[in-house]
């Protein structure tokens, strides 16, 4: 009779552990490397769990890769920065409402001796222009992430096709953004790079911002809550929660307050 009543009481402690475990609240965020990188994330997230109980637990990956995590069920809100591709996700059915969240821009950078010449610029275009002339190395993220999407997009908004130099000058590295700012470091190549990630870089080496200022450099980020009914186990409630503390005055003000080097680098723009 001993036996069976420990027996019981484990069995209860047992149920009573998964029960709570089943029901902590947390939710998975398939995100950019730049807002995970900058220390943004890390930054905010401790306002709005304190706030809400809810955990945060984010999957920091380029934008092509958080989009495939999302589409796969792997996540709860998607967080990214490429616009057409999170209006496809949504079009598609795999999100529900993208929203505006915030804003910041990306800046080229290269080495000091700038053999192309582009310092000071403002056109981006003219500046790949040149570095492609003189074929100075580039270092390219090569990894279908929102910075590589523009990146892609200036190029053939220059009428260049940066592939064709595919393991000459043009170096695809098939990294994230601060890898890519490291190879380009060690060999003195340019590389487009957010601004944010730029201040939180250490290795720069001779690396310097060189064009800067153009509005073609723009970089919207948007939020997405994954659809429930192409997935049924996604946190729907909670991660709408997410989303609306995030475009709400709460989190709107937290992601203003984050400072680099003195620097503000992420604008809330939530309608």
């Amino acid at each position: 009779m001993f036996r069976k009543s420990i027996r019981a009481a484990v069995v209860a402690v047992g149920l009573l552990t998964s029960a709570v475990s089943a029901e902590e609240p947390f939710i998975v965020v398939q995100s950019t490397t730049s807002t995970q990188n900058s220390g943004l994330l890390d930054y905010i997230l401790p306002w709005f769990e304190a706030d809400s109980g809810i955990d945060v637990r984010v999957v920091a990956v380029g934008t092509g890769q958080a989009i495939r995590n999302a589409v796969n069920g792997d996540g709860d809100v998607l967080l990214v920065h490429s616009k057409p591709a999170e209006e496809k996700f949504v079009a598609d059915g795999w999100g529900i409402e993208r929203k505006d969240l915030m804003y910041n821009d990306f800046v080229l950078v290269g080495p000091k001796s700038d053999p192309a010449r582009i310092r000071g610029g403002v056109d981006v275009l003219a500046a790949l222009s040149k570095i492609a002339e003189v074929e100075a190395p580039f270092a390219s993220r090569g990894d279908d992430s929102g910075t590589h999407k523009a990146e892609l997009g200036y190029w053939s908004a220059a009428g260049l096709d940066p592939a064709e130099a595919s393991g000459a000058w043009y170096r695809e590295t098939g990294s994230g953004m601060g890898a890519t700012l490291n190879v380009a470091s060690g060999m003195d190549a340019y590389t487009l790079t957010d601004r944010a990630t730029w201040l939180s870089f250490g290795n720069r080496g001779n690396l310097e911002v060189l064009v800067e200022g153009d509005p073609r450099l723009f970089n919207q980020y948007g939020v997405i809550l994954v659809n429930p009914d192409k997935h049924a186990h996604v946190r729907a409630a909670a991660g709408q929660r997410f989303i609306d503390w995030l475009t709400g005055p709460d989190g709107q003000e937290a992601i203003a307050s984050f400072r680099l080097d003195g620097q503000q680098v992420f604008f809330p723009n939530a309608d």
